[in-house]
């Protein structure tokens, strides 16, 4: 038995919905903070979606659809520092890795900040292999992009 509340996502509709994805992506990537504006433009080309346990906003997701030849798509989980370790970030990363896979994803990749050990961890223990660590150009902090094979029924 769990006590933890029901978890639900739902795709960002509306300003005060985009307005809760961008505080929660602020918090937990603080080096690359949006503005509204700057949010509004990933509402336009990717899928958001926000985490709630009952009403309690926990955490967000992006979801990249896929691109190229080999069907690249990117999803990205997050979860407030203070609703960690209680199987949130489990629900709302496979909620994403489902919509990702439902756009056809031949390939799902993650990017993490390197200095988020929780998060490196989370993707590592999920299956994603580093790729590539890199600092964006006139930018200190470090980057991880990480890969996990998507394999379809039978393979």
């Amino acid at each position: 038995m769990t006590d933890l509340p029901v978890l639900r996502t739902a795709p960002v509709e509306g300003d005060g919905m985009l307005e809760q994805w961008r505080l929660v992506h602020n918090a937990v990537v603080p080096p690359a903070a949006m503005s509204p504006a700057q949010a509004r433009v990933r509402r336009e080309r990717y899928l958001l979606a926000n985490a709630y346990a009952g009403d309690v906003l926990v955490g967000c997701s992006t979801v990249r659809p896929p691109l190229g030849e080999r069907r690249v798509a990117t999803v990205i989980a997050r979860v407030l520092p203070e609703f960690r370790r209680r199987g949130f970030g489990t629900v709302i990363y496979g909620n994403a890795l489902d919509r990702a896979r439902a756009l056809g994803a031949g390939v799902v990749e993650t990017c993490v900040l390197a200095a988020n050990g929780d998060g490196l961890r989370f993707a590592v223990r999920r299956g994603f292999e580093e790729v590539e660590r890199y600092v964006l150009d006139g930018e200190r902090d470090e980057w991880v992009d990480l890969r996990l094979l998507v394999t379809g029924p039978g393979d």
